[in-house]
């Protein structure tokens, strides 16, 4: 996974604009994106798409499963918001919030599905889509070295720059841990069963926690070794070009998406 976003953030067709540009336009949509209602969510979703697909010519057939993976999280959640419980005594009191009065009693109590649930479940995905589209467009197009040298550029604190590039990298570096260890234990038919498959998931946890460990040690040693002084320092050969046409879009279509907010907030 590492392998493949890095060489999509390397290899795109924005990836000569300028990356304060890029990162510019990725946090105005986030900001939008959590205060706009859900029809402009999924505009900008949609728009997004565009970006990245068009404009960017990152291949369809990999990034949708990225951007639908996140929604597993958001989707965990959907029950607790949908399904209603309240006291059989009490059912009559929340009749107005009962979706085409599906309530089932149970023991003393009536689940039911609640018509402000399915509200905040609609606003919950259209939200989660509109956010991480807006972070992977900024992830996809922009190397991390890139985007690391136009925050310390803003002064951000060297301290969250530094936490910035190991987590970036930890993240694919347990991703690779987890594959590796997962595909010798499905060699070993250690998932044949359910009772086989808790044992090998809690060897596979287990195993992470020590390989981890021992992964961040090895690269400590490493930078001590070469002389590291606290402060990353990376180097970009590209030169940056401005385009015109794309920055006129960009302006255009969020003064038309904040427009769009305030007409459906007013």
């Amino acid at each position: 996974m590492s392998h493949i976003l890095d060489a999509l953030a390397h290899g795109n067709r924005l990836r000569a604009l300028p990356p304060g540009q890029k990162l510019a336009f990725s946090g105005i949509l986030l900001a939008l994106a959590l205060v706009a209602p859900a029809p402009v969510q999924l505009l900008i979703t949609l728009w997004l798409g565009v970006w990245i697909v068009g404009h960017a010519a990152i291949p369809a057939r990999l990034y949708l499963p990225i951007l639908l993976l996140p929604l597993g999280f958001a989707a965990a959640s959907l029950p607790a918001l949908l399904i209603g419980l309240v006291g059989s005594e009490n059912f009559a009191s929340i009749q107005s919030d009962v979706w085409r009065g599906l309530g089932q009693p149970l023991a003393g109590w009536t689940l039911y599905v609640s018509k402000l649930g399915i509200n905040q479940a609609l606003s919950l995905l259209t939200r989660s889509l509109a956010a991480t589209s807006a972070m992977l467009f900024l992830l996809l197009t922009t190397p991390i070295h890139e985007l690391i040298q136009v925050l310390r550029k803003l002064c951000w604190p060297p301290l969250l720059l530094e936490l910035m590039v190991y987590v970036y990298g930890f993240i694919f570096t347990l991703m690779a841990i987890v594959e590796e260890i997962h595909v010798a234990q499905k060699s070993r038919s250690g998932y044949i069963s359910w009772r086989r498959s808790l044992h090998s998931f809690g060897m596979l946890i287990g195993q992470l926690l020590q390989r981890s460990l021992n992964s961040y040690r090895s690269l400590s040693m490493g930078l001590a070794a070469r002389g590291f002084r606290s402060e990353f320092r990376v180097l970009s050969v590209l030169r940056f070009r401005r385009s015109r046409r794309l920055e006129a879009e960009a302006v255009a279509g969020v003064l038309m998406l904040s427009g769009l907010t305030m007409a459906l907030q007013a």
